[in-house]
């Protein structure tokens, strides 16, 4: 099946899928299994995963995609994951789809000469002894340069923190036959105050990041939209807020823009310390177009 058909339409971005310890295996089993039941076509673990925490949810599903939203190749070794790959049961490895990327300077010690390193740990993916294929591989790609490798050295692309203007311009630079799946937070939320005010607790840690703000500013927005949380130009649009139709209309966005494939974080106030956010979950699943 082409990576595009495995993925489906939208997927679930959640930091939360990540499991670190055997205490939150049956929850989040038990999540991932709904997930799968309402029809969302991936899911996509955050927070650097590896892929042995991808290997919990396919173990605990039967159908769904499961990717890593973004393995760091600073944290994990090339030989390493690809030895991990090549452990997964045959049935386990056709749903996993590798999402890596370069992280970012202040969370990466080792952090030098992205691209050349990202070069090199793809180098290491092609080189295992089971190889992890390009067909089954994604890059975290923003920068032109990126994008580029994200199309000749993987399947595509999976953008974090971009607009549906990101989109159309990730689209022409990868062409036709590459994968884009950029991922979309949502605020479901019918007051803009207090919607925008979500955001703008979650966006803070990302705007002290210049992968990101030297990205936003390809785009047109200027360092003043990065002050105070980001202005509402900002936050308009790179969240879905508000009701149904209005999350709706925004997710159209990207797909009109040449997305294959939507991976929606559902946020909440207080993101960081919530539970699953199984309800905001449900509620979207009535909304966005889960079945193509």
């Amino acid at each position: 099946m082409a990576l595009d058909t495995a993925l489906g339409t939208i997927g679930i971005w959640s930091g939360a899928l990540r499991v670190d310890g055997p205490e939150r295996l049956g929850e989040v089993g038990e999540a991932a299994r709904e997930l799968e039941e309402l029809g969302y076509g991936t899911l996509w673990i955050g927070g650097s995963p590896g892929v042995h925490q991808a290997a919990h949810l396919l173990e605990a599903t039967e159908r769904v995609t499961v990717g890593t939203s973004i393995l760091s190749i600073w944290t994990y070794e090339a030989a390493d994951v690809a030895a991990q790959y090549a452990a997964l049961a045959p049935a386990l490895r056709e749903r996993f789809v590798l999402g890596l990327g370069v992280s970012h300077g202040k969370l990466a010690e080792r952090y030098a000469r992205p691209y050349s390193a990202m070069q090199t740990y793809l180098d290491g993916l092609d080189g295992a002894p089971v190889p992890l294929p390009a067909s089954q591989r994604l890059l975290a790609a923003l920068g032109p340069k990126m994008l580029e490798l994200a199309r000749d050295r993987a399947a595509g692309a999976v953008p974090y923190l971009v607009t549906p203007e990101h989109t159309a311009q990730a689209r022409e630079r990868l062409g036709a036959g590459a994968v884009l799946a950029p991922e979309l937070k949502i605020v479901l939320d019918t007051d803009p105050a207090r919607a925008r005010a979500t955001a703008r607790e979650f966006l803070s840690l990302y705007l002290a990041l210049p992968n990101y703000t030297n990205n936003l500013l390809r785009l047109g927005f200027e360092e003043a939209d990065f002050a105070d949380g980001g202005s509402d130009r900002l936050v308009d649009a790179l969240f879905a807020l508000g009701d149904g139709n209005a999350v709706r209309k925004r997710v159209d966005e990207f797909l009109a823009a040449g997305a294959d494939h939507l991976a929606v974080q559902a946020v909440v106030p207080d993101q960081r310390n919530a539970p699953l956010p199984r309800a905001q979950w449900r509620e979207l699943a009535d909304i966005l177009p889960l079945k193509g």
